[in-house]
């Protein structure tokens, strides 16, 4: 008798347990799909915002980046402070649905492409006790360094020249939206869902004079941005980071393709390529899994990322939303031609792993050279090529 009503105590224990953890795994989902709401009329707000501030200047006031190195600076630098290309990305679109030319702006995307991989470098920083550990965690972080610093090279001056990118983004962006005069406020529901939202705190800062006003809802928006996404990525690493973590270790070492395709697919579910990385330089540092082995896995957290900004154009309206849909299939074009370049063409794809394992080996022998790297290559440089130019012009 007293078994029989101890299991039947079990089994009741056991199923509130079970229902107790369906609620919490619904509340996290209903709370996430808050924050991407949250997310996207952010992007709507600075985009309000930056157009209601600039009005019709907003290209003189952009004038000191129409030089693209200074872009890909802007780039560089904001990500690495935010340590975050979403957010970074996410501001990017709001600005171009507010007036910031196209062109200005890929550089920047560029930029904040290289800029996200700060956060896995300083991860590496960890190992620094242990010489061979930290030797092999450093080159597991300084390779997508190298392999983002290698795309620049690559595609920024062909852009430069020809715009490639800019040019297919918006053949591209045509198809979804047509011509960019139409107006797209009664097919976007996105768009209209956002707008009670952006319209309430516009009219709050209406009593601001225009400009004020406008600086006001870009620091509104930037802060929701930032928040939305922070929250995001720990409400997905919450549901998300075991799954994906399992589809990381069943993927690396079957291939290159597979490689690419599940870091893609890891990064969408955390929507962190910071995250994905992240994960993978302590596994480098113990041994478990080769600096080839994960490098595949690597680039293909570049193109998961992309779908942060791809999100964030949908909540754009009205005229500018081909323009803002552009800008975002520019940031997934430059990753995705990246890894057909890079890692299509045989003399090219062994670079950034022989660069990360050089600095690896440098790195572990001299630690001052690490701290030199993060510090050099995403403040230093990027912030001293900035002041010089601004000064100059």
């Amino acid at each position: 008798m007293t078994d029989t009503t101890n299991s039947a105590g079990r089994d009741t224990f056991s199923r509130h347990g079970a229902e107790t953890q369906r609620k919490g795994k619904l509340r996290h989902w209903l709370t996430l799909a808050l924050l991407v709401y949250c997310l996207i009329c952010a992007v709507s707000i600075v985009g309000d915002g930056f157009q209601l501030a600039t009005g019709d200047y907003a290209e003189q006031l952009f004038a000191f980046a129409v030089n693209p190195f200074v872009g890909l600076m802007i780039g560089i630098t904001a990500t690495a402070l935010i340590q975050s290309s979403s957010t970074v990305t996410s501001v990017i679109v709001g600005m171009v649905a507010g007036g910031l030319p196209v062109g200005l702006a890929v550089p920047m995307i560029m930029g904040a492409n290289v800029g996200t991989t700060v956060t896995n470098t300083l991860v590496s920083l960890g190992h620094v006790k242990n010489k061979d550990e930290f030797r092999r965690a450093f080159a597991a972080a300084t390779v997508h360094d190298f392999f983002n610093l290698l795309a620049v090279v690559i595609l920024l001056p062909l852009e430069i020249l020809f715009s490639p990118l800019e040019r297919l983004a918006e053949r591209i962006a045509v198809i979804f939206y047509g011509d960019s005069d139409l107006s797209m406020d009664n097919v976007n529901l996105i768009g209209q869902a956002t707008q009670p939202i952006t319209e309430t705190i516009a009219r709050a800062l209406s009593s601001l004079p225009e400009a004020a006003g406008g600086i006001a809802m870009i620091i509104i928006g930037v802060a929701l941005i930032f928040l939305a996404i922070r929250y995001i990525g720990m409400l997905l690493k919450t549901l998300m980071v075991g799954r994906a973590r399992q589809i990381m270790l069943n993927a690396i070492g079957r291939g290159p393709v597979t490689g690419v395709i599940s870091g893609a697919l890891v990064t969408m579910l955390v929507q962190s390529s910071s995250t994905t990385t992240s994960l993978m330089v302590p596994m480098a540092g113990s041994g478990a899994f080769t600096l080839r082995q994960i490098y595949p896995f690597t680039i293909g957290s570049n193109l998961g990322t992309t779908m942060t900004a791809l999100l964030a154009a949908t909540a754009v309206t009205g005229s500018t939303a081909l323009l803002a849909l552009e800008i975002a299939l520019v940031h997934l074009l430059f990753n995705l031609f990246a890894v057909l370049i890079i890692g299509g063409l045989p003399f090219l794809r062994l670079l950034p792993v022989k660069g990360a394992q050089w600095l690896g080996r440098t790195g572990a022998e001299r630690k001052t050279l690490a701290a030199g790297w993060v510090l050099g290559v995403f403040i230093a440089l990027p912030v001293s090529l900035i002041a010089v130019t601004v000064v100059a012009g």
